[in-house]
């Protein structure tokens, strides 16, 4: 067991997760607060490299069960600093969690006959994302990828909102759309055919009057700017979401659960 009771080196380096992108990427490690994120992080057997726990208070059951389940270095810290971890004006947590990134490779979305995944193109905002990732691991959707220069989904708003779900719905990040439209050839050729449904206000067709009941691939386009032109030009067909009143158009995270639930009732139905 370590104790910190001061803003040493390590405290920093921890801190800086919270806010700083490029510290995530280079150390590969995020931090996870809550009960539900951090249980479903051990549930699924992420790499926890680190728990953090208040070194002046008894710990509940959950508490300590999950520090001894967990593995990875325990660490008692000083109830100040735990809350400075916690990125909330609030009591400090019980537990942070340092977690493992995973690695941003697409052979780690499953794809079968009954496949349903997602795009986000340049997410601007990590909490769309997170709620992205609810949705999809609510209508039992397969992964979830962003492609292009966006928000990132280990960011805390995004992981928050995704209340845990981000560790039971693979999250895969690239470049551009060339390597997914890659991905998408190769399943094709092993024997999932594979469609492309990009969602956009001028859509060709309704999503309702669109059959989703095969291997889908829905892409989401940026929340002000709509769809990139690399993903217009390589959709298999362009979804609409008829909507009326004032509205111009529904938010990116709304939109992608309209279209995930779309999908889910026409396969139960089917």
């Amino acid at each position: 067991m370590v104790r910190v009771s001061r803003p040493n080196a390590r405290f920093q380096q921890w801190e800086a997760l919270l806010r700083n992108r490029s510290k995530r990427q280079r150390s590969g490690e995020f931090l996870v607060h809550g009960v539900r994120p951090i249980s479903l992080a051990i549930e699924h057997g992420w790499p926890l490299r680190a728990m953090l726990y208040d070194a002046e208070r008894s710990l509940s059951r959950w508490a300590a069960e999950l520090l001894e389940q967990a593995g990875g270095e325990r660490v008692a810290m000083a109830p100040e600093l735990l809350r400075q971890l916690s990125d909330k004006e609030q009591d400090a947590p019980e537990l942070v969690a340092v977690v493992e990134l995973p690695a941003d490779d697409l052979a780690r979305i499953p794809a079968a006959a009954d496949f349903l995944g997602m795009v986000f193109d340049r997410p601007s905002m990590p909490g769309n994302i997170g709620t992205i990732v609810r949705s999809l691991d609510a209508f039992g959707g397969h992964g979830l990828v962003i492609t292009g220069h966006g928000a990132d989904p280990y960011d805390p708003k995004s992981v928050r909102a995704s209340t845990g779900s981000l560790f039971a719905v693979p999250v895969v990040r690239v470049a551009s759309h060339q390597p997914v439209l890659t991905w998408v050839q190769e399943r094709r050729a092993a024997g999932v055919p594979v469609t492309v449904v990009g969602t956009d206000e001028n859509g060709t067709v309704d999503i309702a009057d669109l059959d989703l009941t095969g291997p889908i691939l829905l892409v989401i386009g940026n929340e002000t700017t709509g769809l990139s032109t690399g993903w217009r030009e390589h959709c298999d067909v362009t979804a609409r979401i008829p909507i009326g009143g004032a509205a111009s158009s529904l938010n990116a995270a709304s939109a992608a659960a309209v279209a995930l639930y779309e999908a889910t009732r026409q396969r139960g139905r089917s």
